[in-house]
């Protein structure tokens, strides 16, 4: 009776461990699944600590925020979109460049230019040209668009390997509602990290001005994140998506339900 009592503790015991055993497993994978949809993809995409995934929107050490039109609304991408007007493209036929001020201001009032913080911002081991606190000479980048690493060197043709991304292009949103803007708040807007990421120079060749019904990114991990970031911008400048770029990033979100708005 004795030894049978005893097999018995040990079964029953062995059978809490058990689902002990299970129920971490199950809260670890809930936990996984839960940080993959918020920011988690962006950085499987990135792979090392470097590059966008690693840096903040602003890094508060060096930069300051600049001022949009509106915050970035809390919580999910997906509701920041529904709550994006729907209309049909503006025309195009006056859309110029210089309506959105000149290029690379010191928009912070940081002491550099914009172009440069977001290379310092998105490159690791940065190197900087000799005699400046600003002018970025080289480094590495952790490119998001085609999730590959790639070389910065300054140079009249190196350069060109690595270019800063309008997240929302400034001919697409001159298009949604950047027209209504005033002439501070669309120079603000083409300067805002919010909507600035170093990325492949081919890759951003290839864009051009296309919206996220007609060009994502050829690395689908970094989708979410992308769409998210547009959503944002757009939210932050009361911009107005078409109805096949509000399908697109619709299709894009529902890979990843969870995936906020992406804020300074």
């Amino acid at each position: 009776m004795t030894t049978t009592w005893t097999a018995f503790r040990r079964a029953r015991r062995r059978s809490r461990q058990a689902w002990a055993v299970l129920a971490f497993i199950l809260a670890a994978a809930i936990g996984g699944v839960a940080w993959f949809f918020t920011n988690g993809q962006f950085a499987v995409a990135e792979g090392p600590a470097s590059g966008p995934a690693a840096a903040p929107v602003v890094d508060y050490s060096w930069m300051k925020p600049v001022r949009s039109v509106a915050a970035v609304p809390l919580g999910t991408a997906a509701d920041a979109l529904e709550a994006l007007p729907v209309k049909g493209r503006a025309g195009k036929n006056d859309y110029d460049r210089a309506e959105f001020g000149q290029a690379w201001l010191d928009a912070d009032h940081n002491g550099c230019d914009t172009r440069n913080d977001i290379l310092r911002r998105d490159l690791s081991s940065v190197q900087f040209t000799q005699g400046s606190k600003c002018k970025v000479a080289g480094g590495g980048l952790a490119e998001p668009y085609v999730g590959k690493a790639v070389e910065f060197r300054r140079g009249a043709e190196s350069s060109k390997a690595v270019q800063i991304d309008h997240v929302v292009a400034l001919a697409d949103a001159w298009q949604k509602g950047a027209q209504q803007l005033t002439p501070k708040q669309r120079s603000t807007f083409a300067n805002d990290p919010l909507n600035l990421i170093a990325v492949d120079g081919p890759a951003n060749v290839k864009k051009g001005a296309g919206d996220a019904a007609t060009w994502l990114p050829a690395n689908k991990n970094f989708r979410c994140h992308y769409v998210a970031r547009q959503i944002s911008v757009k939210a932050a400048y009361r911009l107005w998506v078409t109805a096949a770029e509000k399908d697109a990033m619709k299709r894009v979100l529902a890979g990843c339900p969870g995936q906020q708005t992406i804020r300074p």
